[in-house]
C-alpha cells in the first residue's frame, strides 16, 4: 500500500518567519534564501554551526522486508547488502540512461527514507508504485510529516528527535517530525539559508537534480559514478546506457568548476551560454551554467556542463555579459 497525499506546491516552512528571513526562489521556494547576511551564514556552515531548513524537500519511505533487494533492481546503487545507518545516493534512470531522479538515501533497519527535489516526491512514489508487483514493500510520500534539516559537518547538534539521521563527510541530513520544526530551530540555530548551502555545495563539486542535469544527462557527465552508481551490478533500467559509457570513456558533456570574473556587478546565472574566450561572446555555445554562487571565501563561482573536447585549459567567458571563467576540471574528459 501506499500514502500520497501531498500535491505539487512546494511546503512553505514555519521558519520563512524568523527575523530578516527572505523567500527563495525557484527551485527552492518554501524556505529562506537567507536570513540578512549570506556571508556570515556561509562561514557559520563551513565551521559547524546552525542549520540549513531544507523543509520543502520531498521525503519518501520504503519498509517491508524486501525493500533493499526491491530498490536494488530500480537504482543504480547497490543496496542489497546496505548496512543500516549508512548514507548513500542512487539515481533513478530512463531507458536511455538520462537521469530522472537523485535520491539521497538512509535505511534505519526497517525502512529507508530518503529525500529529493522538491515536488519530485509524487512521481517517484508513482514509479515505485508501478514495480511494486509481489514484493514485500510498501511506499509511502511523507513529506506533509517529516521535513529534512542539514547539519554541517563537525555540528554537536542534538539529533535525538529525529526519525531518520543521514551522515556523510558533508554533514547529516536530518528526517525531522514536521510539528518540531520551530522547537529545533529555537534549541539548535542559528538558520541559515539555502543560498550558503548552494554556495558551499558548489564549492564542493557536488552536482544537483534539475540544477546540473537536463533531460539528456547521464551519470557519466556529472561525476554521479562511485558515488550514486555502483559499476559491478546490472538489472537496472538504464543500466546498458551506463556500461557503454564506461567502456567506451566518452560521455559528451563534462561537469566544470568555474572561477568568475569578481570585479563584475552581475554573475552568470542557471541556463547562460558558456563560451571560448577567444570566439567572443558571438562565438558557438560549448556549454551552459548550471549552478552559480558568491563563495565568502572564493569570491563568484559556478559550476557548468561543457562539450567533453573542450580544452581542460581554455579560457571561457560566460553569461551575456561574456563574464570571464577560469575552468577546473570536475570531470576528466
Amino acid at each position: 500500500m501506499s500514502s500520497s497525499s501531498t500535491s505539487q506546491s512546494p511546503q512553505q516552512s514555519p521558519l520563512l518567519s524568523l527575523p530578516g528571513a527572505v523567500a527563495a526562489e525557484a527551485p527552492d521556494e518554501g524556505v529562506a534564501a537567507h536570513y540578512g547576511d549570506l556571508f556570515k551564514e556561509q562561514r557559520a556552515l563551513a565551521d559547524g554551526t546552525g542549520f540549513v531548513d531544507l523543509s520543502h524537500r520531498g521525503v519518501v519511505t520504503v519498509s517491508g522486508d524486501d525493500r533493499l533487494s526491491w530498490l536494488h533492481l530500480l537504482l543504480t546503487q547497490h543496496m542489497t547488502e546496505l548496512p543500516p545507518g549508512r548514507a548513500t545516493e542512487a539515481l533513478i534512470l530512463s531507458a536511455n540512461g538520462h537521469i530522472e531522479q537523485a535520491l539521497s538515501l538512509v535505511d534505519d533497519g526497517e525502512t529507508v527514507w530518503m529525500h529529493t527535489e522538491p515536488g519530485k516526491q509524487e512521481e517517484l512514489v508513482a514509479y515505485l508504485e508501478s514495480m511494486r508487483f509481489f514484493y514485500r514493500v510498501e511506499t509511502a510520500d511523507r513529506t506533509d510529516d517529516f521535513a529534512v534539516v542539514h547539519l554541517p559537518a563537525g555540528s554537536i547538534a542534538d539529533v535525538t528527535g529525529a526519525a531518520a539521521v543521514r551522515e556523510t563527510a558533508h554533514g547529516r541530513d536530518l528526517f525531522l517530525p514536521r510539528d518540531q520544526l520551530r522547537p529545533f530551530a529555537e534549541a539548535h540555530g542559528p538558520a541559515i539559508g539555502v543560498l550558503a548551502y548552494e554556495a558551499l555545495r558548489v564549492e564542493a563539486h557536488r552536482p544537483r537534480l534539475g540544477r546540473e542535469t537536463d533531460h539528456r544527462t547521464i551519470p557519466h557527465e556529472l561525476g554521479w559514478i562511485g558515488t550514486a552508481v555502483h559499476l559491478e551490478k546490472g538489472c537496472y533500467r538504464g543500466q546498458e546506457t551506463v556500461a557503454r559509457v564506461q567502456n567506451l570513456g566518452k560521455p559528451p558533456r563534462r561537469l566544470v568548476f568555474l572561477h568568475l570574473d569578481g570585479s563584475e556587478v552581475k554573475i552568470p546565472v542557471h541556463g547562460d551560454a558558456v563560451r571560448l574566450a577567444a570566439d567572443g561572446v558571438e562565438g558557438r555555445q560549448i556549454g551552459f551554467v548550471t549552478t552559480s554562487a558568491r563563495h565568502h571565501e572564493l569570491g563568484p563561482i559556478a559550476l557548468a556542463l561543457v562539450k567533453r573536447n573542450v580544452p581542460v585549459d581554455a579560457e571561457l567567458i560566460a553569461g551575456p555579459d561574456a563574464t570571464a571563467a577560469a575552468q577546473e576540471t570536475v570531470v576528466e574528459p
